[in-house]
């Protein structure tokens, strides 16, 4: 009878250790996914802002029509990339844009004076900040939950339940890591 009441003991505990591993790594996941909305959330409130400061800029760009549009594309392309790596390769491609827009609108002295134009420019750079900011927590959260998918023994419940590695949200060159200067003082 106690050998029978140690094995159950023994059961109970194993299944209680299996149940909470599993709970672990669906907690990552769901840490994981948490942490690519707030970058989401971040890079919509950068595309939302371009437009803005586009609209602003066109007043007095009248004769730099191929930068606009340059953004406007490279906005376009990022708002409809799908996966985290798109996504890292667009957005990196829509900050080059927007460094070259930065570099353009120094030949503008008026819209450098404009107040609208700085208030956009302000707003775009808190945003870059809170970019990075989101970009780091997500790839925390993704080291972590990479860890644990591919480490022993939680690696065999991973496996047994299909939790699949998650993508970093990486930055393809060291140029494109570069953050937009916006600073026109």
């Amino acid at each position: 009878m106690l050998g029978f009441l140690v094995l159950v003991g023994l059961i109970v505990v194993i299944v209680v250790w299996l149940v909470g591993m599993y709970n672990g790594l669906v907690g990552l996941r769901n840490a994981v996914k948490n942490a690519w909305s707030q970058i989401d959330v971040q890079l919509k409130r950068r595309h939302d802002l371009i437009p803005n400061l586009v609209e602003t800029a066109k007043g007095y760009m009248k004769h730099e029509r191929e930068t606009l549009q340059a953004i406007t594309d490279a906005r376009s392309r990022a708002m409809g990339a799908g996966t985290v790596g798109e996504k890292a390769q667009a957005e990196s491609a829509l900050s080059g844009a927007i460094s070259k827009f930065m570099l353009v609108v120094e030949n503008y002295p008026d819209l450098k004076a404009n107040q609208n134009f700085l208030a956009l420019q302000e707003e775009l750079t808190s945003t870059e900040n809170k970019i990075a900011f989101s970009r780091q927590a997500y790839n925390d959260a993704v080291m972590t939950y990479n860890n644990k998918t591919q480490m022993f023994p939680s690696n065999i419940i991973a496996g047994m339940f299909n939790f699949q590695a998650s993508e970093f949200f990486q930055v393809e060159d060291a140029a494109e890591r570069k953050t937009p200067k916006v600073d026109f003082s």
